[in-house]
C-alpha cells in the first residue's frame, strides 16, 4: 500500500483564531507534547502532568489531540490506569472537551508508515522523512545547533506526539 503524506494538511490559517494542533503523548507522571502549525513544529517537549494541565487549559491552541489508550486483551498495570485519569485531566481541562481528538496508536501507524505492525521507531523516522533535510549532521532534518533542521530540539515523548499531530491534521484535510 502506497502511503502519500502531506505535512502541511489540514493547517489552514485563519485570521484572527488560534493557530495549530496541541498534541500530547501522554504519560502517568509526565507526557510529550508538539505544536504542529502549517507543518512546521513550533515548539515541543516532556512536561510534569500538572504543568501540562495548566498548558492546556491556556487556550492558546486551534485544535488539541490527544493519543489515547487502547485495550489489546492484555493485563495492565497502575501506569495505564493512572494515564487514562490524566487523558480525563487534559480532556476536561480544554476549553472544549466535546472537540479533543483522541486519536489511538494504531491510527498514527497507519497513517504515518501504512502498517499497524510499525515499532516506534519505524513511526519516528516516517516523521523525520517528512521533513526537509536542511540542516547539519547525521540526520539533517533533525540537525545540529550549529545548523538546526526543521525537528532541532525534538526528543524522547515528543516524538509521539508529532505523529499525533500529523496524523489529525491529515483526517482533517479529508474531511
Amino acid at each position: 500500500m502506497d502511503v502519500v503524506l502531506d505535512p502541511l494538511a489540514g493547517t489552514e490559517f485563519v485570521p484572527g483564531r488560534t493557530v495549530g494542533t496541541f498534541a500530547i503523548d501522554p504519560g502517568p507522571t509526565q507526557s510529550g507534547w508538539c505544536v504542529l502549525a502549517g507543518g512546521r513544529v513550533l515548539s515541543s517537549g516532556v512536561l510534569p502532568n500538572a504543568e501540562m494541565l495548566e498548558r492546556v487549559a491556556s487556550r492558546i491552541y486551534a485544535t488539541m489531540a490527544i493519543e489515547m489508550i487502547a485495550s489489546y486483551g492484555m493485563p495492565v498495570g497502575k501506569e495505564v490506569f493512572e494515564t487514562c485519569l490524566w487523558i480525563g485531566r487534559f480532556v476536561q481541562a480544554w476549553h472544549d472537551p466535546e472537540a479533543v481528538k483522541l486519536v489511538y496508536r494504531k491510527d498514527v501507524k497507519m497513517h504515518l508508515c501504512g502498517t499497524t505492525k510499525a515499532k516506534d521507531g519505524n513511526v519516528r523516522q516516517a516523521i523525520i522523512d517528512l521533513y526537509p533535510a536542511s540542516g547539519g549532521g547525521a540526520t539533517p532534518q533533525i540537525g545540529t545547533k550549529a545548523q538546526p533542521g526543521p525537528l532541532y530540539g525534538v526528543s524522547s515523548h515528543a516524538w509521539p506526539a508529532i505523529g499525533v499531530a500529523l496524523t489529525v491534521q491529515a483526517q482533517g484535510a479529508q474531511a
